[in-house]
């Protein structure tokens, strides 16, 4: 067993992926890194199989839609977890709206399977390599992915709420 913490992670990561990593930063003691959609299956795959870091336990995989960044739209979020070394790490890979495409992870995790529907269904982002992408949630008539930020969030003829008073 290793005695990680974010900067020896950070290290390995760094010397393994060298120019591979596009940014990373620390948010309440949690090691973020940021990665290219097609690089990420293999940054993933490396945490899960180095011989003492052992990420062995996707514990989430979510998505988020930021239409204001452009070029960078949509991301992946993976959460990791090493059971073994108490230590945890999330992996972003940020794309365009009009690429949502990225690697499956059931080859790695078999319960990304789930996970990996969920967000298609709610985000309209396909995982390549999936056994059956479908809706799991949703209706599957939906022409739409109701989790995007392309609908209005109220009735947009109301003149009774003023968005300024609910942090909009």
């Amino acid at each position: 067993m290793g005695n990680w913490n974010n900067q020896t992670a950070l290290e390995a990561i760094e010397a393994a992926f060298a120019g591979k990593i596009i940014s990373t930063e620390e948010t309440y003691g949690l090691l973020n890194i940021e990665v290219s959609p097609a690089d990420a299956y293999e940054v993933i795959a490396w945490l899960k199989n180095h011989e003492s870091l052992k990420m062995q336990f996707l514990t989430d995989l979510c998505a988020v839609h930021y239409p204001d960044k452009e070029g960078k739209e949509l991301g992946v979020i993976y959460h990791l977890h090493s059971l073994q070394n108490n230590f945890r790490i999330r992996v972003k890979a940020f794309m365009p709206k009009e690429q949502a495409e990225i690697a499956s992870l059931i080859p790695l995790f078999k319960g990304a399977n789930w996970m990996e529907r969920e967000t298609f269904d709610f985000y309209g982002i396909h995982f390549t390599g999936h056994p059956d992408l479908r809706r799991i949630l949703n209706m599957d008539d939906m022409d739409y992915h109701p989790l995007l930020k392309e609908y209005a969030l109220e009735d947009e003829t109301r003149t009774d709420k003023q968005d300024k008073f609910f942090g909009r």
